[in-house]
């Protein structure tokens, strides 16, 4: 190998390394302490019995509940990263080096299973952090723990930034940043498989089958078929596919007419932190919420999506390119830095 090459390889190589200035030294550090101040502070909640599922079973039940939802909500957020950005390799690359991640894709990627598995991993999201809330978040927001004064409580309790940074580092951004550099290595043991198997049952069961409505009528309206790698449905299996597309249909309009009525009639948390909102200030900041947060969701699949592809491969349009350019350019760090703006964002849409 000549010179040449070796400098242009160390450049690269150099390219891709955080640069340690002062001023990420200090985000570095204060990062660390105030997940450190979390956690210690959903702990402290927990055996004060100030979460819910501490005082209705036991501080122990919550903290061991708590620690299986964070370890599982890292498999999930870390495989989609994997799932989503291994396509474009060919399988037989990592078939004998990674031989669990081959088994993962082999399942992942037959037929329609990845959008599948995506239907039902953000079923699965949303009810490991739900479960993660009954276990660590503060019942009240002026919960006598760790002595804190009210300017503190105000903003760790009440508007739960204790729980969004505790959720969101230990559960989420870790493995999602990981795991978008590392996709081979992170989807390489039996656990991520059992996962993706769970979430291809979730979406099998039906319950968020009103999605694909969604799609097939934006499909429609924009005169765009809708690709797939598998046969029309016929027979049985269009009636199956259609049936629970009804079923979860009626699910979503019942949810939705009971969040409504809820919002219209005070009952929900909106109207006990924040009493001088209006009714309809609230169902506004509901619908806004949901499409900022599905926005973001769809973005972080499209980025992973292109993350593995060729630079002339990535964008066909003016914005796509813009946004290719700014999201992958210089030594890669914008993509890790989105996913840890889009989760904080997500996370504090759903507390």
């Amino acid at each position: 190998m000549t010179d040449a090459e070796l400098n242009k390889q160390e450049s690269h190589a150099d390219s891709h390394d955080v640069k340690l200035t002062p001023f990420t030294i200090f985000r570095y550090t204060y990062s660390v302490i105030l997940l450190i101040f979390s956690i210690v502070l959903v702990i402290a909640l927990m055996f004060t019995g100030n979460t819910k599922l501490a005082a209705d079973a036991s501080p122990w039940a919550a903290l061991i509940v708590c620690i299986l939802a964070v370890v599982w909500l890292s498999m999930i957020e870390g495989q989609q990263a994997s799932l989503v950005g291994l396509p474009p390799v060919d399988p037989d690359l990592y078939k004998d080096t990674h031989p669990v991640t081959y088994l993962n894709a082999a399942t992942a990627f037959l037929g329609d299973n990845l959008d599948r598995y995506l239907m039902g991993r953000q079923f699965m999201v949303l009810l490991v952090v739900f479960i993660i809330n009954l276990c660590g978040a503060p019942t009240d927001a002026n919960a006598d723990v760790l002595n804190m004064p009210q300017w503190l409580k105000t903003i760790f309790l009440d508007v739960g930034l204790g729980m969004i940074i505790f959720t969101c580092q230990l559960g989420q951004l870790t493995t999602q940043v990981n795991a978008s550099h590392c996709m081979l290595d992170f989807i390489n043991n039996y656990f991520a498989l059992f996962t993706l198997y769970v979430a291809m049952t979730i979406e099998f069961s039906g319950i968020m089958h009103c999605s694909y409505l969604i799609q097939n009528i934006l499909s429609f309206a924009s005169g765009k078929p809708i690709q797939s790698n598998e046969e029309p449905r016929t027979g049985l299996k269009f009636v199956f596919f259609w049936g629970r597309v009804l079923m979860s249909l009626a699910i979503l309009g019942f949810s939705l007419a009971v969040i409504v009525a809820a919002l219209f009639q005070g009952k929900t948390m909106m109207a006990v932190k924040y009493p001088s909102v209006p009714n309809g200030v609230s169902i506004f900041l509901f619908l806004f919420l949901c499409c900022i947060v599905g926005l973001l969701e769809g973005m972080q699949i499209a980025f992973f999506a292109v993350a593995k592809l060729h630079d002339n491969e990535r964008a066909t349009s003016f914005f796509g390119r813009k946004t290719c350019d700014l999201l992958f350019k210089g030594n890669g760090q914008n993509l890790p830095g989105f996913m840890i703006g889009r989760q904080l964002t997500v996370v504090a849409s759903f507390f």
